[in-house]
């Protein structure tokens, strides 16, 4: 177990702080935290040595993810729970305006997809990188698991497999191949990465991600979490046949049984392909 990891385990075992469900998830957070740090280039941190450095770094890192104000807001608490043990409060701001988090938005019936825009595709440079962005659009995949891809293991003829230790949580899955795009994204993944993953044998993970935020911000894509949501539409119509209240489809309330049926069945497909273990979390991606 690396040096902060270990740390931060400690710090847990000694603060009881909350219900038991609440120490088990505040211990899994800051691991992931420290895990994230080091991606971050950060390798030499201890857990008395957090700074406000720090703190920029990950939330910068969180609106590159995409991920939702209630989500960053869930890491800010723990963060600032750290912060409160070591006797440092004051190395992270008490509004979270400060770092530009929005208010917690649970549902909106607005879409948040985004496209990949050919032309700004065209400007990124690396090989890999360009790969890594069309297998995020073609299957959902969140940056980390669109990096670390290796076509060789991935590819099942009928479906994809992805690794436990490239999915978020540590939770391995399976997304079925549908569409002609797929399988042409899929068969030009092989040729470039051969038996090998989307990140070049010299490099590390830290590395690419460096190299992912940097060619995609000299391209003008932000965003790219909107490919997900993207996904999840897309879905959503060729499993119902109709679109999903984010794309101004009809909302919950006029379905009638059936449609109910339906529409619960596809979203509970679509969250266990993006990797989500409620069926309620696609509201963020479908509108409900």
């Amino acid at each position: 177990m690396k040096k902060l990891n270990y740390q931060l385990k400690n710090l847990c075992e000694r603060n009881h702080d909350g219900s038991h469900g609440t120490q088990a998830e505040r211990h899994q957070i800051l691991q992931g935290i420290a895990n994230q740090l080091l991606a971050l280039g950060f390798r030499r941190m201890e857990a008395n040595s957090l700074k406000p450095k720090h703190i920029e770094a990950l939330v910068d890192h969180y609106h590159q993810e995409g991920l939702t104000p209630g989500t960053i807001k869930n890491r800010m608490s723990v963060l600032r729970w750290w912060a409160e043990k070591i006797n440092k409060s004051n190395v992270i701001c008490n509004d979270n305006a400060f770092y530009g988090i929005a208010d917690r938005i649970f549902v909106t019936n607005s879409s948040k997809a985004c496209d990949l825009d050919k032309a700004l595709l065209a400007r990124i440079d690396s090989p890999t990188i360009k790969m890594s962005l069309e297998l995020q659009k073609a299957f959902g995949l969140r940056r980390e698991e669109a990096m670390k891809f290796t076509p060789d293991y991935a590819d099942q003829g009928n479906h994809i497999r992805l690794k436990a230790s490239w999915c978020k949580g540590g939770k391995a899955r399976e997304i079925p191949i549908r569409t002609d795009e797929q399988r042409d994204v899929l068969a030009r993944a092989h040729v470039l990465a051969g038996r090998g993953s989307l990140i070049p044998d010299h490099m590390q993970y830290v590395q690419q991600m460096r190299i992912y935020e940097s060619e995609t911000y000299k391209a003008g894509l932000s965003r790219m979490h909107g490919l997900r949501h993207r996904y999840a539409q897309e879905r959503y119509l060729a499993l119902t046949g109709w679109a999903s209240p984010a794309c101004g489809g009809p909302n919950s309330q006029n379905l009638n049984s059936e449609e109910r049926k339906q529409d619960s069945l596809a979203r509970l497909a679509i969250s266990q392909e993006l990797g989500h273990e409620r069926k309620s979390i696609t509201s963020v991606y479908l509108g409900t």
